[in-house]
């Protein structure tokens, strides 16, 4: 047997990988499902519109703070065992929250859930690195996992619809008890402990200091994607950079530090890294506005708008799927940067998107672009994943989810106020000359603001003030998304020059190994033939 054919995953790591689909799943679900049950959450518990915003936002919020932390605590402790234990902790804080009987209690156990999520992401990626040693397989692998995550996001708004309409809004967190419990019966059969023999303590400054950095960068993002201008946001900005130098000076300077800078002094991992967080600051901005465009501009509800959006959904994860077959037969750069050049493909053509006429163009255009970045997201998780030691695939893999999350809050940030600034522009020059000053304040916010007053207005006026609010408002969107598809083939055309040469070399060594564990086997071959005496 060649040294290749032992490391060939079998059955129980497929199993095994299954297993780790189930809570990459349920985290990404969790981001979504609640959306729906905002206002019967809201006429149950009565929260005030800063409670609501903590009960919508902390999860998502805990998440990308806690990841570089229990990245490496995985590293440390082992991977199944700190996937089993955020297990334990999901699924007891999905009880809690699903019968939470006051605003603070909720946003409490979404903190708790936003933890518990934390440890379960880098866990399974980690996981996936170390039981899929062959890179094919393991690109497989990936791209079940990144499906899993799609799809997630995907029904989470369709899932909570569906339990709303029978039973009451904290139905929408059960959904992860028994999923939880299946794991925490199956994990310890189907997944290895993997760790880090030589790794030393957690340096916990590293770990409140990174805590407070993530958080403070999300929160200034989210605050600039809300409209808000005031010092806030900024101050926020400021104590992150400030907090994430510090960090950064910290790790160079630790002997066993929390963060291994060196992992971007590989090409490789620094480019995969380049792209998922760009990749998803693209979408993000994009999808921000596609959701408005089929509830405000075409007039959907939103589980309509909800079962719209499957299309390009089911598509994601065709490309998801379909990427690393395609490494098979091309050189992996070329796949890559050709998924990002699709992916711009498709945002560009959402520039001639009207107010009227744009449904079948926004379709066309989000599937096309789902199905090259999803792909491309695939790969480039890939190689974030094998580019670093199998004993730092948990630190990988928070830095892989930190860029995710990191482009995602500054995609709806940057994208949705440059959108906004255009709105605003347009619907101040457009509006009917008629329409009452404080009418026109509230319309000029946002897209909503502008459908709830002009319901007020008399007819014609109110007619007028909506059409022209739609109009400012795609061409916000158009606008966004030639920015996107700029970014998209920009990073394209990055990747097909910094990528080639990287793969070029590696698939070289690969080849002289390959020779060399061949050479190996036919030696031994020959040996077990020589008679003995």
């Amino acid at each position: 047997m060649t040294a290749q054919e032992s490391q060939r995953a079998g059955r129980r790591e497929w199993w095994g990988l299954a297993a780790l689909a189930l809570p990459t799943l349920l985290v990404a679900m969790d981001l979504t499902v609640l959306h729906l049950a905002v206002p019967a959450l809201s006429e149950a518990l009565k929260p005030s519109s800063s409670e609501l915003l903590w009960i919508t936002d902390v999860y998502g919020f805990l998440i990308a703070g806690f990841l570089i932390t229990m990245g490496s605590l995985g590293d440390r402790i082992g991977r199944r065992r700190l996937l089993l234990i955020g297990a334990f902790g999901f699924g007891i804080a999905s009880l809690l929250a699903s019968f939470s009987t006051t605003p603070e209690m909720l946003i409490l156990t979404r903190a708790l859930l936003g933890v518990a999520g934390a440890t379960l992401m880098p866990s399974t990626l980690s996981l996936i690195r170390s039981m899929f040693q062959i890179p094919a397989q393991r690109g497989v692998a990936v791209g079940v996992w990144m499906t899993s995550f799609v799809t997630g996001t995907a029904i989470g708004p369709l899932v909570g619809g569906i339990l709303l309409e029978s039973y009451w809004w904290g139905s929408v967190f059960l959904l992860g008890v028994p999923v939880m419990v299946l794991l925490l019966i199956i994990g310890p059969v189907l997944l290895p402990e993997v760790a880090d023999p030589g790794a030393g303590r957690p340096d916990l400054l590293s770990a409140l200091v990174s805590l407070v950095t993530m958080l403070a960068v999300v929160f200034g993002f989210k605050q600039f994607a809300e409209g808000s201008s005031g010092l806030l946001p900024w101050a926020c900005m400021a104590l992150g950079a400030g907090l994430g130098w510090i960090f950064v000076r910290r790790q160079r300077t630790l002997r066993d530090p929390l963060l291994d800078l060196a992992l971007f002094t590989r090409r490789t991992f620094g480019v995969a890294v380049a792209v998922q967080t760009l990749a998803v600051f693209a979408m993000a901005g994009v999808q921000f506005f596609a959701g408005q465009y089929l509830q405000l501009v075409l007039g959907m509800s939103p589980l309509r708008a909800g079962l719209w959006s499957l299309p390009w959904t089911l598509v994601g994860v065709t490309g998801a799927m379909l990427a690393p077959l395609a490494v098979r037969r091309l050189p992996r750069a070329a796949v890559l940067a050709a998924g990002l050049a699709l992916g711009a493909v498709g945002f560009g053509a959402l520039a001639g998107i009207g107010s009227t006429v744009g449904f079948t163009l926004l379709v066309v255009g989000m599937v096309t672009a789902s199905l090259g970045i999803s792909g491309a997201m695939t790969l480039s998780t890939d190689l974030v994943v094998g580019a670093a030691p199998e004993e730092r695939a948990g630190s990988a893999s928070a830095i892989s989810e930190t860029g995710s999350e990191l482009g995602l809050a500054l995609g709806i940030a940057v994208l949705g106020s440059v959108g906004g600034v255009i709105y605003r522009q347009d619907l101040t020059g457009s509006a009917p000359v008629t329409t009452p000053p404080e009418s026109m304040e509230v319309a000029t916010e946002t897209l909503g603001g502008a459908v709830s007053v002009a319901a007020e207005l008399p007819g014609g006026l109110g007619d007028a003030l909506l059409a022209a609010a739609r109009e400012a408002f795609t061409t916000g969107m158009a606008v966004t998304s030639v920015i996107s598809s700029v970014v998209l083939i920009s990073l394209a055309v990055a990747v097909g020059i910094l990528l080639r040469r990287e793969h070029r070399d590696g698939d070289r060594k690969q080849e002289a190994n390959q020779r060399f564990s061949s050479g190996q086997s036919r030696t031994s071959e020959s040996a077990t033939k020589l008679p003995t005496t």
